[in-house]
């Protein structure tokens, strides 16, 4: 071996840099309706944030299928300008949305991307949107009730903090109202009794949102109400988080020892 060749070997060593390491890549094999089927990326965790390499910038992608071979991710950008090839990256990062208290009367998507037009929300605290949710046995009981305010339902149908209740009803019937006036009837209670209200429009048409706003804005109830949207134009991903965000925003004032009431409108565009 030459004295060249082993001086040579000698400065590469010397110059190793231990701090870099390795970047696990990745490969879009197919796209369509906003989910991508990925090659690669051996080391994503599930709900890991993933970045897309388009043409017109990186796009943001969550890992939701992990298989031995592939991963099927959901594109939370412009699904259309991802294409087969295109380049993806890990970043270390589990999808949360900011939470905060600046969060309330606000209008946000499922991202925390405020929709309303009034500037940007500085937040305290990241939530992640999927959470192990507390087991059964360190759960309180079920013991204030939630008056909805409407005399027959809560006469007829007994409604605690802490519990789910279902809508059902035939298109028209007016279950969208019967939980607006309950967000508005909340106003009636004393503030520190109050109920921090989340309005979570899953594939709602803009303009439905928009009147409900104006409507929750009118009445003074959107002092104490957060609207998360993901409307009908939206890509289908953002309907399939907003429930995550809308219990993620709700759990932040849950650990600040507040009552949530949050309204799912509708489950079935999910």
């Amino acid at each position: 071996m030459s004295t060249n060749l082993i001086e040579e070997l000698k400065k590469e060593i010397l110059d190793f840099d231990a701090s870099i390491k390795e970047e696990s890549a990745g490969e879009v094999a197919e796209i369509g309706d906003g989910i991508a089927k990925i090659y690669g990326l051996k080391d994503a965790k599930s709900g890991e944030l993933l970045s897309i390499e388009t043409k017109s910038g990186d796009v943001a992608a969550m890992a939701l299928n992990l298989e031995e071979s592939s991963i099927g991710a959901i594109v939370l950008g412009d699904y259309k300008a991802v294409e087969a090839g295109s380049k993806v990256k890990c970043t270390g990062n589990v999808a949360k949305i900011d939470v905060g208290d600046s969060i309330i009367g606000r209008v946000v998507d499922p991202l925390g991307v405020p929709l309303d037009g009034k500037g940007v929300i500085k937040t305290s605290k990241a939530m992640p949107i999927e959470k192990v949710a507390p087991g059964v046995i360190t759960r309180q009981g079920v013991t204030v009730p939630l008056q909805t305010g409407i005399k027959a339902i809560d006469a007829l149908i007994p409604i605690g903090r802490g519990q789910r209740e279902l809508i059902i009803g035939d298109r028209g019937t007016g279950k969208t109202a019967i939980a607006i006036d309950t967000i508005i009837n909340q106003k009636d209670l004393p503030k520190d009794q109050r109920p921090i209200c989340i309005y979570v429009a899953v594939g709602q048409k803009k303009s439905k949102v928009a009147r409900i706003m104006a409507r929750l804005e009118e009445s003074g109830a959107m002092e104490y109400t957060v609207i998360v949207l993901a409307g009908a134009s939206d890509p289908a991903s953002l309907s399939f988080l907003a429930p995550y965000s809308g219990c993620a925003i709700g759990e932040y004032f849950m650990e600040q020892g507040r009552d949530v009431l949050i309204i799912f409108d509708d489950l079935t565009k999910q």
